[in-house]
């Protein structure tokens, strides 16, 4: 009896340690700070905008020097830097920031702590980020 126990609390406890792995912010933690969009379509203005407006070579030399990371979710698939993320990965995502695949376009921005410091829907300029980041401790 106490062999089947042990065996049910080790799966049990296998399985709630990889749902919390899958997470991919956890990886980000103390090292990056994620910029996150969420939109419903990939047709979603504020996504070009953003997209658009990261381009540029300024935005983009701002963005890295921040030690940034973009994860864009798009109907519910997600990727960071471009590669794509799996799709419990994607859930695990949205979970973590109380986000809806198919609600408004939401922009967060996560600090290096894995704390929520922005989270607005609609457009959010690269700018207002950045100065944003500028006045974290850790940029100090």
């Amino acid at each position: 009896m106490k062999s089947f126990l042990f065996a049910v609390l080790g799966v049990a406890f296998a399985a709630t340690a990889n749902a919390e792995s899958v997470n991919p912010l956890d990886a980000e933690h103390w090292k990056t700070r994620p910029l996150v969009i969420v939109v419903p379509s990939p047709e979603d203005p504020v996504l070009k905008a953003l997209n658009d407006s990261l381009q540029s070579p300024e935005n983009r030399e701002a963005f890295i020097e921040r030690e940034m990371v973009l994860y864009r979710v798009v109907d519910g698939r997600a990727t960071r830097n471009d590669e794509p993320l799996t799709p419990e990965q994607a859930d695990a995502l949205l979970g973590a920031l109380d986000a809806k695949a198919e609600g408004p376009a939401t922009v967060f921005l996560v600090g290096k702590d894995g704390g929520v410091k922005v989270r607005q829907e609609g457009s959010l300029e690269p700018k207002e980020i950045f100065a944003t980041i500028d006045q974290m401790p850790m940029r100090q």
